[in-house]
């Protein structure tokens, strides 16, 4: 039996682009890139140099807070740069790859005998640990501190994003191994999340709390049903996992293998042929834009991630440690002669003020990047708790983060909140607030400041 959870307020961006449920494996990458970035809060110590020769799984670099989380490679080869930036931080490791697929080995643990100290130190020696992540702060999860409960969203609601009921056919075994060895790690449940339409691979596991989720987008944002099943409060801790990482977790579990093989959707309106593609993480993105109807000179945004809360990287750049959507729309940096005058018909608005796209609720829309207005002060419309679902107030916690009063934060519901969770409100914000970079110094403060 399953939970039902039923999210009423949200909104569904329907675009052009989305990905075709076909797959093909992506042209090898000859580099692979790590970039400390990626991992918000880590400050990274390296462990290999310039010249090292490695194997897939093999050590870069770890956690200078915390030795025991490594950062490992996802391909054997030899490193053979490292970028600095001001005061020598490490923005990027690049990674030659020698095509071969060697592996460092790790010891196969009995799941149904493992304790949970072992499959935690193994968890931390292969480098898996960083796919685990925690609220509060939505930072890498602190192996010293016991989560209440594990949280696992299999339902992609945000737009083009790619569909777990597709990239995770076939992979019952390793999702059935990873959250067998994580329900170990908790006196909690493991709350498993899939949508009501379809069939997921993840509804036949056991070990599991199964919640069937409906309703617009966030409802597939794991902070949207942390808050209807289990909210954090003080001092609680909650972990969350993305569906494919738990697919490397389990392989890792049952081969004593780093397989960062990941599926990948190319998306977006940009894109000739959108559809799925077979890589490993820190690819280049290349082996997917160039031969595939991105030409190096076109006018359009490259998107690490999904359209709402992802990225910009460059057409020559790397895939993001933790994303399973590359999202390709037009640049908008062009202006519309009295545009806020004339009726609007081909974009999204929550506000029928000339516009119409509520007449089209199943309109797919073709949009760009532009913002179609200027940055300015809080204008208070009530638009941001129309498709705002959690039991939190959005514009005040906005701005008690933009003023880092810490009590304010701890009493608004801070604890449970990624900077994901407010993509919706950035996107429908009248005053162009950059509402997911405020929540993300807000956690910051709280990070530094409460721990």
């Amino acid at each position: 039996m399953s939970n039902d959870i039923r999210i009423k307020k949200g909104l569904d961006i329907k675009l052009k682009g989305e990905a075709e449920k076909t797959s093909e494996k992506a042209v090898i990458s000859n580099f692979y890139t790590l970039r400390p970035q990626d991992f918000h809060s880590v400050t990274p110590k390296l462990i290999s140099k310039v010249g090292a020769k490695i194997k897939a799984g093999s050590p870069v670099f770890y956690d200078k807070s915390n030795e025991n989380i490594k950062f490992v490679s996802p391909v054997s080869g030899e490193i053979t740069e490292i970028t600095r930036g001001e005061k020598r931080k490490i923005l990027a490791i690049k990674i030659k790859a020698d095509k071969t697929d060697s592996y460092l080995e790790h010891p196969v643990l009995n799941l149904e005998s493992a304790k949970a100290e072992d499959l935690k130190s193994l968890l931390l020696a292969s480098g898996c640990w960083p796919f685990i992540k925690q609220r509060p702060y939505d930072v890498i999860a602190n192996p010293d501190k016991e989560p209440k409960a594990i949280f696992i969203s299999a339902r992609a609601s945000a737009p083009l994003a790619a569909k777990y009921n597709y990239t995770l056919q076939g992979k019952e075994k390793e999702l059935q191994a990873a959250v067998t060895a994580l329900g170990k790690l908790t006196k909690g449940k493991v709350h498993v999340s899939v949508g009501n339409f379809g069939t997921s691979p993840m509804e036949g596991l056991t070990g599991i709390t199964l919640h069937k989720v409906s309703g617009p987008h966030p409802a597939g944002n794991v902070g949207t049903q942390i808050n209807r099943i289990d909210p954090v409060n003080k001092g609680e801790v909650v972990w969350t996992i993305n569906p494919q990482d738990l697919v490397i977790i389990g392989e890792l579990l049952l081969t004593g293998k780093f397989n960062a093989e990941r599926i990948v959707a190319l998306a977006g309106s940009s894109i000739e042929k959108p559809r799925y593609f077979i890589t490993k993480l820190g690819c280049e993105l290349s082996t997917m834009l160039y031969d595939h109807g991105i030409k190096k000179d076109a006018h359009v945004r490259v998107i690490s991630g999904n359209i709402l809360s992802g990225k910009q990287v460059n057409p020559d750049g790397y895939l993001d440690y933790y994303s399973n959507t590359i999202t390709v729309i037009p640049e908008g940096d062009d202006y519309e002669f009295f545009g806020w005058t004339t009726p609007v018909f081909n974009k999204v608005s929550t506000t029928r003020a000339l516009t119409f796209s509520w007449l089209f609720p199943n309109k797919k829309y073709d949009l760009n990047t532009n913002t179609n207005g200027e940055h300015r002060a809080f204008v208070t419309t009530g638009n941001y708790e129309e498709v705002f679902p959690l039991d939190i107030f959005p514009m005040q916690i906005l701005k008690a983060c933009m003023y880092s009063d810490l009590d304010e934060m701890e009493a608004l519901g801070m604890y449970e909140v990624a900077p994901e969770d407010f993509a919706l409100t950035e996107f429908v914000c009248v005053s162009k607030q950059p509402h997911q970079e405020i929540i993300r110094k807000g956690l910051d403060v709280m990070l530094k400041e409460i721990g």
